[in-house]
This record gives structure tokens, C-alpha cells and sequence, in this order.
């Protein structure tokens, strides 16, 4: 099996945890890639809805570099604009949110506002929420991805950017107002996570080949449930790496990209 990046096996997992026949609101990068790996590969009337307000294009022109990329409204079935497809998503039309972020606690809220405690003089302000703050709040399941690391599975977020299952409370999300069931899945390229129904806290699912669930405990800054049959992660084929690398995203915009340690 050829050697793959930390990007591909984000990208390649996501991938996974998508269905056919449903529709998937996605974030710039890595989502659509993922979203256009398992097009071409086990969910072919898998959908797409961007931001930018169109539902279901067809991508024959390539890979979108944003949301808002023309490219993204070629044959759409629907292209109403930024509220036209917010409004799908609150009409309960999208099956997932697909994110990413800075931060996640253990209930599966996001923060991808600021780093530090001080809003008006952070240590790092991250450009926010974009739409992924409505898309946690409307979408049926949320998906998001990020690195592994100890300073971004934290205990408390800095600024809770997007909704999960806020304090763990049973009704929380339904006193808050918001649609959806909540968090899915979080995807890092170490390992993936999802969610206890009882406690809504986050649970480990699959570790990647020649990991442990303690090392990957020792990167999480709380205590994660780790059930007795976590399984190792998929890795992409070669056929798979040659979807990534040379159809989907062949120029290299985001899979190319080095995680500086």
C-alpha cells in the first residue's frame, strides 16, 4: 500500500462516513474533497449544498477552491444564494453539516473564533464562523475534522463558535432551539471519534493501524470513552490515492498542504 499524507487520511475517512442518497452541506477543502471521493466511489447520489447557495452541481469543471467558486453552481438542481441555502437546511434538507475548526470540547461544541481567554486580545483570532455556526445548528448530524493535538481537544473551548451538545444535558440542543440530532463525527487523520447517545460525550470508534486508544487518550485533554472494541481506521488504497491526488484535487490545494509542528 503506497504512503499517504495526514490530509489524504482525513480526507479518505471523511469519505467513509458519508451515505448515499443523502446531502451533505460542506465547508471549503477538505469536506468537498471528501464529498467528491465518495461520489466517486460508494455514494454517487450523494448531494452537495454550499454556501453560496446551490444544491446538488455537477462537477464536471473540477473542484471547487471555495464555497462560492462558480464552479460550485455548474447544473445545480438549485441556486438561490447565501439564504436560499440556509433556508434549505431549516427546512430540515441537509443530512449533514461537514465543519472544521480550532477547537472541540468533549459534547462536541466548536470554537473557530479566537485561541485565549480574552476575546479582545487573543492569542490567535481564526477567521470564525463562516456558515458553520448555522450549519451545527440546523444540519441533521454534524461532521468535523481537525488535528489532533492536545491544545484542541480541550476540556473548556475559548469561544463556542458552533453548537454541539452544549453542557451534555439530554435537552440541551432542544431547549437551545436548534434543529438536528447534533454531533456525528469528528475526524482527525490519528483517529475517529463519535458520540454516546446516554452521556452525548465523545467516544473513540477507530484508531489508525499501529495506534493505541492510550496514545491517542494521552493527545485528548479529557477523558474520553474508549469502549472495548475500538477498530482500526481504513487506509486509502491506491486507487483512492490516485481519486485524491490525480482527479480530484490534482493541482494540490489542499492535500499538498504540510501540518507545521
Amino acid at each position: 500500500m503506497s504512503e499517504y499524507t495526514p490530509f489524504e487520511m482525513i480526507a479518505y475517512t471523511g469519505s467513509r462516513v458519508l451515505k448515499d442518497e443523502r446531502i451533505v452541506f460542506v465547508g471549503t477543502g477538505l469536506p468537498i474533497i471528501a464529498a467528491m471521493h465518495a461520489q466517486l466511489t460508494h455514494a454517487p447520489n450523494l448531494y452537495m449544498i454550499y454556501e453560496a447557495g446551490s444544491l446538488a452541481p455537477i462537477l464536471e469543471m473540477g473542484m471547487p477552491l471555495s464555497v462560492g467558486d462558480t464552479r460550485a453552481a455548474r447544473k445545480a438542481c438549485y441556486l438561490k444564494g447565501l439564504c436560499g441555502a440556509f433556508e434549505l437546511t431549516q427546512r430540515g434538507c441537509a443530512d449533514y453539516a461537514f465543519i472544521g475548526g480550532a477547537q472541540v470540547d468533549m459534547y462536541g461544541n466548536i470554537c473557530s473564533t479566537i485561541e485565549g481567554h480574552n476575546y479582545d486580545k487573543p492569542g490567535i483570532r481564526f477567521p470564525g464562523s463562516g456558515g458553520a455556526g448555522a450549519m451545527a445548528a440546523n444540519c441533521e448530524k454534524t461532521i468535523a475534522i481537525m488535528a489532533l493535538e492536545k491544545r484542541r481537544f480541550v476540556k473548556k473551548l475559548d469561544f463556542v463558535t458552533s453548537i454541539g451538545f452544549g453542557d451534555g444535558a439530554p435537552d440541551y440542543r432542544e431547549k437551545a432551539g436548534v434543529l438536528g440530532s447534533g454531533p456525528y463525527r469528528v475526524i482527525t487523520n490519528q483517529a475517529l471519534f463519535g458520540f454516546d447517545e446516554a452521556t452525548k460525550r465523545m467516544m473513540l470508534l477507530e484508531v489508525k493501524p499501529g495506534r493505541t486508544p492510550a496514545e491517542i487518550q494521552e493527545l485528548v485533554d479529557f477523558e474520553l470513552i474508549i469502549p472495548p472494541d475500538v477498530k482500526e481506521m481504513a487506509e486509502p488504497t491506491d486507487e483512492d490515492l490516485r481519486l485524491l491526488r490525480d482527479v480530484i484535487d490534482a493541482e494540490g490545494y489542499f492535500l499538498k498542504r504540510v501540518i507545521k509542528k
